[in-house]
């Protein structure tokens, strides 16, 4: 009946020979001038939030005056539902035909339907007037609208990390040699320690990382303290470009990007194209991720609670806090800023708020890099506490004038995007603290020994791995240079190992045997501890030129340890029977040996500069050595037994341990230059 009503009053609304005085005969009171109908002063918004199938909870009121602004009464308002979702139910609009009070109020109540989406409702005066009609626009929403905005923002947020990690890990395997090269190699120039962290932290897209990395290697002994200030600094400079990467409009290339790198991926069998390929996928899945993100946020920008808050963040503290806090909770400030570009992207954020967050984010960095130094060295906090200072001394500096930096960035950006002007603020800020810091860092490295005080030295009982950090499990990359530097350790040990071995034999030191066989327990337990990391790692990081690299390590240690074992075994079992016996060697006899030991302990040096520095020269040289050695200990072979012809006493009762050490010696050095071949046949069989 209300539908066949409508459709009558609006039929004769339409007829145009009909005159503003002969349109309805409903009006009891006759209009003076021009009536005006418009939304009534305590109402809403023209567009408003429902819920579908719940009865609205404001009403629909407009307010219908005279041309001079007086109060129409007795005005016949007409509500029509004019445009509704498809297949929505049950839509009403009550009542259809009202009248306004003496206040030239007219009101009516609205519920959605069944569908979610936009419901337009018409309010409407007669014809013939200038201005006759109000229309109303209601987005009606799931009863769950909340819940699916959550699992649509943790879901995008998902893809979003997920991409981020893609990438991070495609860049890895594509410069990960180079990137190891330069990390190993970080030195007391601080620009180049600056380069240093730009690179890095572009490469695996977050500063937290770079900072934890920094945190380990100082901890393991990699690095010292001093030379961390700069590569921070320029970890922050590689946030940055993160940020103007993800800032680029090219969110409708995402899937694009998803198909080529799958397929480059995927289908490549050369290992560097698979590398970008994965890349470029995480990039698509990044993208993906911020445009789930988008969506999911939409609803918010009508509701008035979000509204609210982020009217809140205009406030600096309040900001700062609020991106401190998520940035900790999320740990990587590419992400918070992602999110910050989704939320511009969606109109929700000014830059009047975007400001505070972005130094909130820069505070909220250093609180994963605090974590991972709670259980190091006191020199490892240091670096925590310093990322941290510098970030808070930023936040000082910018946090009393957000709103002039706001308008220097829209002057600096011109008619770029709020989203491309939330990453040029990002920019300007680290480079601002670049700028200001890098010149102190030496000023600032003193200062900071100064608070913390001096490294205490403690005595470690037991043995434990210096080098091996579980945290950098998930960077292959970083966690082989971590295994690599702990099987240099064990080398060393070993190497000290052998140059004591002789001392028994020549002087007689028994204690010496002492330090030799904890040093064999010592080596049998990093070993294993190495054996079981470079396992993870392989898990990890299932690609063959990592899985080779792996191989040469394990071919390199196992080598080490079996040096090891002929000195703790062989070797210093004949000591203790030497010493325990009183034998002596002739003087030609020591001469030798302990000439043929030197050689062999150079040959061990050049073993492990081969390992440290995969220098293929060095290792050549070492299987020329390994000839020349071989044939010496035939030599000093014939020499001994000439001297047994001519009958000395000391000869005849040292033979046996004489011609028994040269041949462990020579044993010793097989097992050295085997670690030069491993690496040569590894150059000249990779792809």
């Amino acid at each position: 009946m209300k539908r066949i009503l409508i459709t009558v009053v609006t039929l004769l609304w339409s007829v145009p020979s009909l005159q503003a005085g002969d349109t309805l005969d409903l009006a009891a009171a006759p209009s003076a001038g021009n009536l005006i109908i418009a939304p009534h002063a305590g109402a809403l918004n023209l567009e408003q939030i429902g819920i579908c199938g719940k009865p609205f909870e404001s009403p629909l009121e407009v307010r219908v005056t005279d041309e001079n602004r007086n109060p129409a009464a007795g005005i016949t308002v007409v509500y029509e539902l004019i445009s509704q979702p498809d297949g929505s139910e049950n839509a009403v609009v009550a009542p259809v035909i009202t009248e306004t009070d003496s206040s030239g109020t007219a009101t009516a109540r609205f519920t959605p339907g069944t569908k979610p989406g936009a419901y337009v409702i018409a309010s409407r005066i007669e014809p013939g007037f200038p201005r006759n009609e109000i229309i109303f626009t209601i987005e009606a929403r799931r009863p769950n609208w909340i819940y699916m905005l959550l699992i649509g923002l943790l879901g995008g947020l998902g893809l979003f990390l997920f991409g981020i990690h893609a990438l991070s890990e495609g860049l890895q395997k594509s410069a990960g040699h180079r990137m190891r090269s330069i990390l190993s190699n970080v030195t007391r120039n601080r620009f180049v320690g600056a380069g240093i962290g730009t690179f890095v932290t572009m490469i695996i897209q977050s500063s937290s990382a770079t900072s934890v990395m920094l945190v380990s290697f100082v901890n393991a002994g990699l690095m010292r303290f001093r030379q961390t200030i700069p590569v921070l600094l320029g970890a922050a400079i590689g946030t940055t470009i993160t940020a103007q990467l993800i800032a680029f409009k090219i969110t409708e290339y995402a899937l694009l990007m998803i198909g080529m790198g799958f397929f480059l991926q995927a289908f490549s069998k050369n290992e560097q194209v698979k590398s970008v390929g994965y890349s470029v996928f995480g990039f698509g899945v990044l993208f993906f991720g911020m445009h789930i993100m988008s969506d999911a946020m939409s609803p918010l920008r009508d509701w008035p609670p979000f509204i609210n808050l982020l009217i809140n963040l205009e406030n600096p503290l309040f900001g700062i806090l609020a991106g401190t806090l998520l940035t900790a909770l999320i740990q990587s400030s590419s992400a918070f800023i992602g999110i910050m570009i989704v939320l511009a992207s969606q109109g929700l954020l000014t830059m009047e708020a975007v400001i505070p967050l972005i130094l909130g984010t820069n505070l909220g960095t250093p609180v994963t890099a605090l974590l991972a130094s709670l259980k190091t060295s006191k020199e490892s906090k240091k670096v925590a506490v310093t990322f941290i200072l510098i970030k808070l001394l930023i936040v000082i500096i910018f946090a009393g004038w957000t709103v002039r930096f706001g308008e220097l960035v829209r002057s600096i950006s011109g008619d770029a995007s709020t989203q491309r002007m939330i990453a040029n603020a990002h920019t300007l800020i680290n480079v601002f603290m670049m700028i200001l810091v890098l010149p102190f860092t030496g000023a600032l490295a003193r200062l900071i020994d100064r608070i913390m005080g001096p490294e205490r030295v403690e005595k470690i009982e037991g043995f434990k791995p210096y080098f091996l950090d579980p945290g950098m499990i998930h960077a292959p990359i970083l966690a082989l240079n971590l295994a690599k530097q702990e099987i240099i350790r064990i080398a060393n040990i070993v190497s000290s190992m052998f140059d004591k071995i002789l001392l028994p034999f020549i002087e007689k030191q028994s204690h010496v045997l002492n330090q030799i066989y904890r040093n064999e327990k010592e080596v049998n337990f990093l070993r294993d501890a190495v054996k079981e990391y470079l396992l993870k790692i392989s898990n990890e990081a299932s690609y063959r030129e990592r899985n080779n690299e792996s191989f040469q390590m394990i071919y390199s240690l196992n080598e080490f340890e079996k040096i090891a074992d002929i000195i703790s075994g062989d070797l210093a079992n004949r000591a203790e029977k030497w010493i325990a016996f009183h034998y002596e060697f002739s003087a030609k006899g020591r001469e030798e040996l302990v000439q043929y030991h030197k050689k062999i302990a150079h040959q061990l040096e050049r073993a492990i500069g081969v390992f440290e520095e995969t220098n293929l020269q060095k290792a050549a040289v070492m299987q020329a050595k390994h000839r020349q050695y071989r044939n010496m200990s035939v030599e000093l072979e014939r020499q001994h037994y000439s001297r047994l012809v001519e009958g000395l006493k000391e000869s005849i009762e040292s033979s046996k341990t004489h011609l028994e050490i040269l041949a462990l010696l020579s044993s010793i050095d097989s097992h050295a230059t085997n670690i030069a071949r491993i690496a040569l046949e590894w150059e000249n069989n990779k792809p």
